[in-house]
């Protein structure tokens, strides 16, 4: 079996170059048996001898393929040589990756050497005819991950094998709290991680880098980067590389966690493609095969043979609009959903999920039991007060409030305050200790905040803080 370092020693065909349209290549061969498959890989190089890999994902009239480009088409002269590989697109297996940084073909571009040999992993696989574990209706059929964060153990529970997107618009902290719970569930889990960055900055994936070296949990981890500055094609294609890494790891009896930022880069630079491709955009502006994209991926998350991928993704919501199509059709796929508030930030509650737009399918007295059950819903029923007296309080002042109403106001108040927390991905930005708050805790302080116990405590004593301290 080919090795990811072994070149490919059999050429099966070679065409030519006939238009370059930035990131879109079309080639011409000399006769339709010649035409290499669709999603096979094939090379050509530029006037400076640079390899340029292209991805076949069109067959036209008149013997040419039409292919995107993973890798920069600078240089790339009309009439280069095609030479075909033959086979499609494939990363390097398992825990070969784990520690390593590398791009969306699975090579490195970490600076430490090539990745030693072993076997590899086809991105692309046909769909696999096996049983998929579906589990029981009760509790013993879910496993809850805790994670630390208050605000999602309590109201958004993280439960194994399933899919959470945390949604929200520019600089609301989504990476920072994917990042948060990353460090968490690795450092308390025998689990391993896949990052995978689609459209991410440089500057984002160097300190995501060095922040995983900092936790000591680079050993457990892979990172796969289409970044910002690179090819649509290879934005687009880094999330089904992510997928197939995380997939080869799954079928090693690993658990793994799956981290995606940002999704909606992915769906963006599948609109970038679709329209170098010539397809008419859908009424949204969206390309046509948003749906299909986005549902193929998704379907691949799922549990096998006993292990899982648990999924978390960052999806950037344009303009701070949750009705974006390309929104819309994403968390249609998701179990539970983390909505970041900008009013939040502005109030500096950090993490900013608001509690009301959010929601989770499993928050379920069957998976959580009743007393988590119980002190979720109270806490909710509390917000959904805390709303409405938020306004008039901003008319009329406290003060006009009845006496019950400001008890609830202060109580809402109070928990607001107690669900923020430190993070430890955050101490060089706040200069707080992070703080890692058991659920048993968050419990336990949410039980003596809404019962009143802590009436006479300032709300100020409450804000970015851990467990409450017993008295």
């Amino acid at each position: 079996m080919k090795t990811s370092a072994e070149p490919d020693k059999k050429i099966f065909s070679t065409g030519k170059v006939i238009a370059v349209h930035g990131p879109v290549v079309d080639m011409a061969f000399e006769t339709e048996d010649l035409l290499p498959s669709i999603y096979e890989i094939v090379r050509s190089t530029t006037y400076d001898q640079e390899v340029v890999v292209l991805e076949v994902v069109e067959h036209r009239a008149g013997n040419i393929a039409r292919a995107i480009a993973l890798t920069p088409t600078y240089g790339l002269a009309r009439n280069a040589v095609v030479e075909r590989t033959g086979r499609p697109m494939s990363i390097p297996k398992g825990e070969a990756v784990l520690g390593r940084v590398v791009n969306v073909l699975g090579e490195p571009i970490d600076k430490k050497g090539p990745i030693g040999k072993g076997e590899v992993y086809t991105v692309r696989r046909a769909v696999e005819k096996e049983k998929i574990e579906l589990g029981s209706k009760d509790k013993d059929g879910f496993e809850i991950i805790e994670t630390g964060i208050k605000m999602i153990d309590l109201l958004f529970p993280l439960v194994k094998n399933t899919k959470t997107g945390i949604l929200g618009g520019a600089a609301l902290g989504k990476s920072l709290l994917t990042l948060e719970i990353i460090h968490n569930i690795i450092k308390k889990q025998e689990w391993l991680c896949v990052f995978t960055g689609a459209g991410e900055r440089i500057r984002e994936g160097n300190e995501l880098y060095f922040e995983f070296v900092r936790s000591e949990i680079l050993s457990r981890s892979a990172l796969i980067f289409g970044q910002m500055d690179e090819s649509p094609g290879a934005r687009f294609e880094v999330v089904s590389s992510g997928a197939a890494l995380a997939e080869s790891l799954q079928k090693e009896g690993h658990s793994v966690l799956f981290l995606l930022d940002n999704v909606f880069r992915f769906a963006q630079a599948g609109s970038e493609l679709s329209a170098l491709l010539g397809r008419i955009p859908s009424e949204t502006g969206y390309q046509p095969t948003l749906t299909s994209e986005i549902g193929e991926f998704h379907e691949r998350i799922r549990s096998r043979q006993g292990a899982s991928i648990t999924a978390i993704e960052a999806v950037y919501v344009p303009a701070d609009d949750l009705t974006d199509p390309a929104v819309v059709c994403i968390f249609s796929h998701l179990d539970s959903i983390l909505v970041l508030s900008r009013s939040r930030v502005q109030r500096g509650l950090y993490p900013a999920i608001d509690p009301l737009m959010s929601s989770s399918a499993y928050l379920n007295i069957r998976i959580v039991g009743k007393r988590h059950f119980e002190m979720a819903q109270d806490a909710i029923r509390l917000f959904h007060k805390y709303e409405e007296l938020q306004r008039i309080v901003a008319i009329i002042g406290i003060e006009e409030l009845s006496k019950n109403d400001r008890t609830i106001f202060h109580r809402a108040r109070k928990l607001d305050n107690f669900l923020t927390q430190p993070f430890f991905t955050a101490e060089v930005y706040t200069n707080r200790p992070g703080q890692y708050v058991s659920l048993e805790d968050t419990l336990t302080g949410c039980e003596r905040i809404i019962s009143g116990r802590m009436d006479n405590t300032p709300d100020e004593e409450f804000y970015m803080k851990g467990a409450l301290v017993t008295a």
